[in-house]
């Protein structure tokens, strides 16, 4: 038994409104009232303004007094910072895909997703395999990669459309990835049906992905997990094995990172 299994779990409602308010207005674009946040949350008002002056004294939430809202403060950016610093993901996520790339055979990363790109946090290499541009580091356009398509896949509508809000957004878009909301739409609709998000050559020619988000406890995706292989290897039934694998280890991690 792990040690996060022992633990207890008692129930705690002050804490989880405390982690709700949190979530929500991280998610926001902007400070939001005190109404929005009883509304959104169905938290009563007595309880909302107790949890908010409490997180208002120790810096995770800021009163803006002119427009009667309120934000995330200082000690929350903290908190994202050592999030940061700590990259638990990462130390989370190398052995999780080492075990998968034991098994498949084949080259593994995992990413997230950052604006309208993806950049790679770990990159497990299979030997006598090509080699690939997803080094740690990387940023690709999130349109033209497996693993961007699938976080995108697993965003609520609004998100995509705050992502690409007009053609502008696709100007950059490489060759093979959506030009237009529409086509955008197009491929997202897909990749929902199917579960999984896939690319063929988009990134390299020659060379096809296939990748599942992976999700916070919310249902967020934070991350996304991808098997790359040499497109001429694998029938369909190949590339469903590697997504079946995929699928699995991405349960683990999402084990890992606190998702019940």
């Amino acid at each position: 038994m792990s040690e996060t299994s022992a633990l207890p779990r008692p129930s705690a409602p002050a804490v989880d409104q405390a982690l709700a308010i949190l979530t929500h207005l991280g998610r926001q674009r902007g400070p939001v009232s005190a109404g929005a946040l009883a509304t959104a949350l169905g938290i009563p008002r007595a309880s909302l303004y107790r949890q908010l002056a409490a997180m208002i004294d120790h810096g995770y939430v800021v009163h803006l007094p002119e427009e009667s809202r309120y934000g995330l403060g200082v000690a929350a950016h903290e908190l994202g910072s050592g999030y940061a610093r700590q990259q638990p993901l990462t130390r989370l996520g190398a052995p999780v895909l080492a075990g998968l790339v034991d098994r498949v055979g084949e080259s593994a990363h995992l990413a997230v997703l950052e604006g309208r790109d993806v950049v790679y946090l770990v990159e497990e290499r299979a030997p006598r395999r090509p080699t690939l541009v997803t080094d740690v580091g990387v940023r690709l356009p999130a349109l033209a990669t497996a693993t961007g398509r699938a976080m995108l896949g697993a965003l609520p509508d609004a998100q995509i459309r705050a992502t690409f809000p007009g053609r502008a957004a696709f100007a950059a878009a490489p060759e093979g990835s959506p030009r237009s909301y529409r086509e955008l739409k197009a491929l997202i609709r897909d990749t929902r049906a199917r579960g999984h998000a896939r690319e063929d050559g988009d990134v390299t020619p020659g060379l096809s992905s296939v990748a599942v988000a992976v999700r916070d406890h919310t249902g967020w995706p934070v991350a996304a997990i991808a098997v790359t292989f040499t497109t001429d290897r694998a029938d369909e039934d190949r590339r469903a094995t590697l997504v079946h694998a995929v699928a699995r280890d991405v349960a683990e991690l999402e084990r890992r990172i606190g998702r019940r």
